[in-house]
């Protein structure tokens, strides 16, 4: 049977094709821009068919009919990152969270530690040789599909074929769904004037030839928006936005210093708008790879001066970071945080950096703290942690005691907050 006939064969409507799930099933559902909403909403729809079946998933854009109240005792979410669509579900004890490096996440499916029932992708069309590719998000779904005993595609034609260890054959699914709708948006906002003043710290510890590793949103932009004279810088990154795109349209960004990969952008997932992915679409600048190989401290550290920058909810003033939980609020997830930081640590002239406002609600409460809120969660240890940059400086903490690592954190916290810093540190013998 040619691929083309397999593939008619496995056609079928969002509804048949999440028959296959039973009660007590694991099943993991790919995230991001790739999150397979009519699945989703058709695995819904079964709601009162099913009991105790485990959703695995890193971060799930838009609104999760899942994890709805109603949902409890027959879908439980079993987040390996989590955001604003089972937030609410962790917290109020619906839903679970797995504190997890996002490089170790296909091991938990290629190991057999987390065996899969089912796994719900969101992929591309094939092509002329009947591979799919994984798209917007390759993350963890490769592993899932390696390891789970049924396979559904929701294929969109609106995909983007997205180059690199990112593809699957038609063989390799079950049941496959055609639709046809836009991927999720991320809209660019400007970037605030304090972002910019913390964009351009971290510039001036960027050089010409750097690989860069980049998050999403106003401070990413501002860094990016400052490092209009440099050249030849390269991405090594776990995510993309617009803002990589347009430093690759301006001539910044070509990958030609690379240690690691050269002239290529190497990523596990985009996110950002139709633009974007209109422009990663069969271009072979971009290669996405599963997070076992991009985020690997290993493979991160092969790219010579290596700048990792990272964001933080909260600093404590010997250097921990916290940046999964406000208290025991658990808000996001350890996410690839960890791996760039000691990737770059490890990288020829390395750079990881936190960067972060001096302030949250609106100036009311700093960001630099005496100590974490009780219940915080350290993602990043004091050991792990070099460069802490706010919109008044850089911090530099490696190697350095208590005592000074005190005082270069106090330095860069908001004025009005450095006069109780004080008095806490020298109430705690850190300053005399």
């Amino acid at each position: 049977m040619s691929w083309v006939d397999a593939y008619k064969k496995k056609l079928a409507s969002a509804e048949e094709a999440v028959s296959v799930v039973k009660s007590g099933d694991r099943v993991y559902i790919s995230g991001n821009a790739a999150t397979p909403y009519v699945l989703m909403k058709a695995l819904a729809a079964r709601k009162d068919e099913l009991k105790d079946v485990e959703l695995v998933h890193v971060l799930l854009l838009g609104e999760d009919p899942l994890s709805k109240p109603e949902m409890e005792g027959h879908f439980r979410h079993n987040s390996l990152f989590v955001g604003p669509a089972d937030r609410k579900a962790i917290n109020e004890g619906r839903a679970d969270y797995v504190p997890i490096f996002l490089h170790q996440i296909p091991l938990l499916f290629l190991t057999g530690q987390m065996p899969l029932d089912v796994a719900i992708l969101h992929v591309s069309p094939p092509d002329e040789h009947g591979f799919m590719s994984l798209g917007v998000e390759v993350l963890a779904s490769k592993a899932a599909a390696e390891k789970a005993k049924i396979v559904i595609a929701q294929v969109n034609d609106k995909m983007p074929r997205v180059l690199g260890d990112s593809f699957l054959h038609v063989s390799r699914f079950h049941k496959i769904v055609e639709i046809s709708e836009p991927l999720p948006q991320l809209k660019k906002s400007p970037f605030s004037e304090v972002e910019r003043m913390i964009g351009k710290y971290i510039a001036e510890l960027i050089e010409d030839g750097s690989t860069l590793q980049l998050g999403i949103g106003g401070i990413p932009d501002a860094v990016l928006a400052a490092l209009a004279n440099r050249r030849d810088l390269g991405i090594h990154t776990e995510m993309v936005s617009d803002g990589v795109m347009e430093a690759i349209e301006a001539g910044i960004i070509t990958g030609a210093r690379k240690t690691f990969h050269p002239y290529k952008v190497v990523i596990t997932f985009a996110l950002g708008s139709t633009r974007l992915y209109d422009f990663i679409d069969n271009n072979p600048i971009f290669e996405a790879h599963p997070t076992d190989y991009v985020n690997h401290p290993f493979n991160v550290a092969r790219n010579d001066n290596m700048i990792a920058i990272n964001s933080a909810i909260e600093v404590d003033i010997t250097g921990q970071v916290c940046s999964d939980s406000i208290g025991t609020y658990i808000y996001s997830g350890f996410g690839g945080q960890v791996d760039f930081i000691r990737g770059a640590a490890h990288s020829r002239g390395g750079k990881p950096i936190i960067a972060l406002p001096s302030t949250a609600k609106e100036g009311e409460t700093s960001r630099i703290v005496p100590f974490l809120k009780k219940g915080a969660g350290v993602v990043t240890t004091r050991g792990d942690v070099r460069y802490v940059v706010t919109e008044y400086g850089v911090a530099y903490l490696f190697g350095k005691n208590l005592q000074e690592r005190t005082k270069a954190l106090i330095n860069i916290a908001h004025p009005k907050f450095r006069p109780d810093l004080i008095r806490e540190a020298k109430a705690r013998n850190l300053l005399k």
